[in-house]
């Protein structure tokens, strides 16, 4: 044992170490550097063995250390002035050559308090240990944090939950090949919650977004070129491209413009018969609704018809339905096909229907997250594990996603911390591209030579441009569509970049661009205005 005596302006302190030469310290024995004087005289321990001191007193002016032998060994000082603190030096003999450093700097750190994180949360923090290893223990069962602006306590919880459902409570590990359990099984919940239906966790597939749902489907249905997807024209050019590279049949079915961009059952049958007497097995139909890039939401009786149409003819119905938040009217609700056809008694047995949706589209639009799923149900197991081994060679899609698109079936609910802040940001943004989706709308019917249906959902509208024969000749001359020689010189002119509708199919001699309501609301007057301003040259120069 070594024994200090200390001294500061004739006031004796005292304080007993003990003094350990060994390797490596006792538990609960810290290092001379780790130890209140060497905290506050910034003395090395480096060479000084281990200490472990209990000091009383504030500051330390003189420090004689003795020896077991009761005679002094060595001799130290520190001196500190009130705002500054100076070094430790030796002044006397030591058994050991000490290392002193400079502890200006450390001066500040003494003066610097940050109440929040200090004292009182520290000890919250012990308690909070205790609480954990000793439950019970405390007259409370929590500890509370109001010192620290943590929004949305709610939040955290969540992310907490969610974490403690992955298989080492980290998102860079593969998951099952269909996704994390615990997040499937939040996706079923919202599916049940939303249509009012049970749903099944093993049904859902989680996808890098909507388009991989997509591929997948393709793979399992398309054989060769000999079988056919039936998909509406105009359609979202995903399912037209996606059967090129896997090399079947697009078989289209024509919107109808004049009612709305609606469709008839009618020409249904009269398209799924044309393209059996070529020989081509039609296996599955694909609807969007919303639509895209046509904006319109289908009624509650033509998704019956079609619900009946695709039993009957035993078709697989592919609902994309990633547009189901994007509603602009109220005269119109979305229901999902899940929803419909459950109504209407049919069961899993009765109808296959793979149901898409994605974390890019709706009030959350994260686009570069990459995350959506697909419930598949009405499947045979045969089916279902070729589905399996399919989504088992892409191994899985990434955790962030998947995490995502849980988060979009299970969001805040009223009582939440965060409820009020989620439904005043989801309200604004919907609002919003409400309102961009009825001035572009209006803007559009307002320039001669254009007609543009109404908006009901999704983020497009999809104008018609009646172009000049003149235009067309001029624009087959130089080898391009017309609608596309319409949006280059769009683009050229004005900076404003559209899609042609030629991209989407169409009906032969329409011409049309697909344009988002999405550039800010602020900037649509001026967009509007240059694109009226393009137009009216643009007819100009090539009327007839």
């Amino acid at each position: 044992m070594e024994r200090q005596e200390l001294r500061h302006d004739g006031v004796e302190h005292s304080a007993r170490c003990s003094r350990f030469t060994s390797p490596a310290p006792p538990p609960g024995v810290g290092r001379v550097r780790d130890t209140p004087a060497a905290e506050e005289g910034g003395l090395d321990g480096g060479q000084e063995g281990f200490f472990n001191c209990r000091l009383k007193g504030r500051v330390v002016g003189e420090a004689t250390v003795y020896g077991d032998g009761g005679k002094p060994t060595r001799r130290e000082t520190a001196a500190f002035g009130r705002s500054r603190l100076e070094s430790w030096r030796q002044i006397g003999v030591s058994r050991r050559k000490a290392n002193y450093r400079s502890s200006i700097s450390r001066a500040k750190v003494l003066q610097c308090e940050y109440a929040v994180r200090g004292e009182v949360a520290i000890h919250a923090q012990r308690l909070q240990q205790q609480l954990q290893t000793q439950p019970g223990s405390l007259p409370f069962d929590e500890i509370l944090y109001c010192n620290i602006g943590n929004p949305h306590t709610d939040a955290i919880a969540r992310a907490k939950k969610i974490l403690s459902m992955i298989p080492g409570r980290a998102t860079g590990a593969y998951s099952h090949s269909q996704g994390i359990k615990g997040l499937r099984d939040k996706i079923a919940a919202g599916i049940a919650s939303r249509d009012g239906f049970p749903a099944n966790a093993d049904d859902i597939f989680l996808t890098n977004g909507a388009s991989p749902g997509v591929h997948m489907m393709m793979q399992l249905l398309i054989r060769n070129n000999r079988d056919g997807i039936m998909c509406p024209i105009p359609q979202y050019s995903l399912y037209s491209a996606s059967l090129a590279l896997h090399g079947g049949s697009l078989v289209p079915y024509y919107l109808d413009e004049s009612s709305g961009w609606g469709l008839e059952i009618s020409k249904l049958k009269n398209q799924l018969e044309d393209a059996r007497s070529k020989g081509i097995t039609v296996r599955a139909l694909v609807v969007i609704n919303p639509g895209n890039p046509t904006g319109q939401i289908l009624d509650e009786q033509q998704q019956y018809e079609l619900v009946k149409f695709c039993k009957d003819e035993e078709l697989v119905l592919l609902a994309d339905e990633v547009y189901q938040e994007n509603i602009y009217v109220t005269n119109k609700k979305i229901n999902s096909f899940k929803k419909i056809a459950r109504s209407m008694g049919y069961n899993g047995d009765d109808l296959q229907l793979v149901s898409l949706h994605s974390v890019s589209k709706g009030y959350y639009g994260e686009c570069g997250k990459r995350g959506g799923y697909m419930e598949v149900t009405g499947f045979s197991t045969p089916v279902r594990e070729q589905l399996y081994k399919i989504a088992s060679v892409n191994l899985c899609s990434n955790t962030t996603g998947q995490i995502l698109a849980s988060l979009i079936m299970d969001p805040p609910k009223a009582g939440d911390a965060s409820y009020d802040l989620y439904e005043e940001e989801k309200d604004s943004i919907l609002k919003s591209l409400s309102r961009r989706a009825k001035a572009m709308e209006s803007a559009f019917n307002s320039i001669d030579g254009i007609t543009c249906n109404k908006t009901e959902g999704a983020m497009y509208l999809f104008p018609r441009i009646y172009l000049p024969q003149k235009a067309i000749e001029v624009a087959r001359a130089v080898n391009k569509a017309p609608d596309v020689f319409y949006a280059l010189r769009l683009l050229d002119t004005t900076g404003i970049v559209v899609t042609p509708g030629s991209g989407f199919g169409q009906v032969a001699g329409t011409w049309h661009v697909r344009c988002t309501i999405l550039p800010q609301e602020e900037k649509i007057p001026s967009m509007i205005s240059r694109f009226r301003e393009f137009h009216e040259e643009f007819m100009a120069q090539y009327r007839d």
